[in-house]
């Protein structure tokens, strides 16, 4: 039923799958808070005279405020930005973001992290955000489904995706679990590409507005368009890959 876990399996030299934990974005996975990231973004850069498309934003989900910034000025002004000056982006970028309504969880996304539970394996949590009210929110919206000693924020690494650092860190804070032992849940492009970069096999849902070809572009192994696609599909894709024998 699904061809690409065998053809993953056989592109790593794998017998198969000895599948342990699925690791998800928040952003865009869990919650629907992409829309207020992307307005805050292009509200601040404005702000500041710079121009940052709220679609451009989707592009640049999982980077540091840093990054982002750069890549913005180093394009309208030729230059890098200076720490003060993102510092006060950012500072702008975050008080846009705390004036939009909480973001909802994300359409059945409740239903697919508990059908991961349900089949045995572990769900848990690798994300770029440092947001608190959003952390600090799993645990209402989704009661005794993670594992929060192997959650990987912002604060634990010292690169942001597309850096497969988080990924690598997910999978060292669960025991030191290999690719073959670990699948991604990912929205963004730069998500797919740490995930990829880190060995596992990524399966993206396409919950924002850009093409599944920047998604699939990345290496993103299968893809659904909402995580109520995912939610009727993941305990086939965990009973198939744990029965893979090549």
């Amino acid at each position: 039923m699904f061809p690409q876990l065998s053809t993953y399996c056989q592109a790593h030299g794998y017998p198969g799958f000895e599948l342990k934990t699925i690791m998800f974005d928040m952003d865009g996975v869990l919650f629907n808070s992409m829309p207020n990231h992307a307005r805050a973004w292009h509200r601040a850069m404005a702000f500041y005279g710079l121009d940052l498309p709220e679609d451009e934003a989707y592009m640049h989900e999982g980077r540091t405020g840093f990054g982002t910034i750069n890549i913005v000025t180093q394009r309208q002004f030729g230059r890098s930005a200076d720490q003060a000056e993102c510092d006060k982006i950012y500072k702008k970028k975050s008080e846009f973001f705390n004036q939009y309504p909480t973001a909802e969880r994300m359409t059945g996304a409740y239903e697919t992290v508990k059908a991961v539970k349900e089949a045995g394996v572990t769900p848990t949590i690798v994300t770029g955000s440092g947001t608190a009210s959003l952390l600090g929110r799993i645990e209402q919206n989704y009661p005794n489904l993670f594992c929060h000693e192997w959650m990987v924020a912002a604060r634990d690494v010292k690169f942001g995706k597309p850096n497969p650092e988080p990924y690598l860190m997910g999978m060292q804070k669960a025991g030191g679990l290999t690719p073959r032992q670990t699948m991604v849940v990912e929205n963004a492009p730069l998500g797919v590409e740490a995930g990829v970069a880190a060995g596992c096999f990524v399966i993206a849902v396409n919950t924002g507005p850009l093409p599944d070809s920047v998604l699939l572009d990345q290496g993103a192994n299968l893809l659904f368009h909402s995580m109520t696609d995912l939610s009727e599909n993941i305990a086939s894709i965990i009973y198939e890959a744990n029965h893979l024998n090549l």
